[in-house]
């Protein structure tokens, strides 16, 4: 007999109330239709019949109160369990860390817990590990690692449920979604920083699987040292709005199973009827100085003026790659220019529609 568990993942969601909206001329993000994008893709996700909901962090704009409490008092109102983390922008300091179990009390966390992390059967035989990636150095910079605590409870955690099925759902990425991520200044700040020393742990006890967000794109990653699989899944304030229902199925054996991806994308808003025309140009826009410094650090031995006469041919590149299943030529660029470019193009897994096998039985 087949076991099903369905359920869907809205990450980033960045919610904003339109009197708390941060207006400023840089702004990357489309934060005046979180709402309506939350609630679309929501709505769209309870008519296909999901067991549960995930949001994998960055809740809110910027951890304001009032939009922790109309996230929380929203998700109430829901007929299904949905299950959360804190993002970055969630916990901006040290004691909004402290107040987030008292906002999200029933979303997997109890009030006041501590360490900022839980376990919940999401189905028989089928576990799901909360974890928080936000800590404070003692300067008061705000970092993306796991804690010593953290680790202690979650090897206490690994060893109680040997026969279950476990997935991590943890803000940061555990698996690099760009080529050489986990060592460039500007994509290593969106991995976890000790996220070696985790997926060590977690291999140990055979854990395959995290949902991650952050970096705002829709990936699929696999390391295969680990034997390991990251999904991450894009933000529904920036192109394209993307948000997932998955189904994982499985007979006899919950860690012998498929899981099938699907991707869809919030189509329009109030106020913008072409949503996905909109966002993409928006970020063309605003991707160019990103995308400079992306070239810069890459050492490619070109003059900045140089790397200035070809942003304009890469106007969309960022969107392409936020968007998933990206595949890049550039014959016209310089040799350095063109390989590490082209370098960008996404490697399988597919990023929006997959199938994930987890057992040398199965066929994909």
């Amino acid at each position: 007999m087949t076991t099903q568990v369905r359920f869907g993942i809205i990450s980033d969601p960045h919610i904003t109330l339109p009197h708390t909206l941060w207006q400023h001329p840089s702004r990357f993000h489309l934060l005046e239709w979180s709402i309506p994008a939350f609630e679309i893709a929501l709505a769209h996700l309870l008519d296909l019949g999901i067991d549960f909901l995930l949001l994998p962090g960055d809740l809110t704009q910027h951890g304001e109160v009032e939009n922790h409490q109309w996230l929380a008092e929203r998700l109430r109102q829901l007929p299904i369990p949905t299950y959360l983390i804190p993002g970055n922008h969630d916990v901006p300091t040290p004691q909004a860390l402290e107040a987030f179990s008292y906002f999200y009390a029933g979303f997997g966390y109890q009030v006041g817990q501590s360490p900022l992390c839980y376990s919940v059967s999401l189905a028989p035989g089928v576990r799901l590990l909360g974890l928080n990636s936000n800590c404070f150095a003692p300067t008061g910079e705000q970092l993306g690692a796991l804690t010593a605590d953290q680790l202690h409870w979650l090897q206490n955690e690994l060893e109680s449920h040997p026969t279950e099925l476990l997935w991590v759902m943890i803000h940061h990425n555990l698996v690099p979604h760009l080529p050489g991520q986990e060592q460039s200044h500007l994509g290593k700040r969106y991995m976890l920083a000790n996220w070696a020393e985790l997926l060590s742990l977690l291999q140990r006890y055979g854990v395959q699987l995290a949902f991650t967000g952050h970096l705002h794109v829709q990936d699929v990653a696999y390391n295969d040292r680990y034997n390991f699989y990251d999904i991450t899944t894009g933000s529904t304030v920036s192109f394209p709005h993307p948000y997932r229902l998955l189904t994982y199925e499985f007979t006899d054996n919950p860690k012998e199973g498929k899981l099938h991806i699907q991707s869809f994308r919030v189509q329009a808003v109030p106020g913008c009827p072409d949503l996905q025309h909109y966002s993409r140009e928006w970020m063309g826009e605003r991707s160019g100085g990103f995308l400079k410094k992306l070239l810069l650090q890459a050492h490619l031995d070109l003059p900045e003026a140089d790397i200035d006469k070809f942003l304009p041919h890469l106007r969309y590149l960022w969107a392409d790659i936020a968007n998933g299943d990206a595949h890049f030529s550039y014959p016209d660029f310089p040799p350095a220019l063109r390989q590490f470019v082209e370098g960008l193009s996404d490697q399988p897994p597919a990023d929006n529609e997959c199938t994930l096998c987890f057992s040398d039985r199965l066929e994909c």
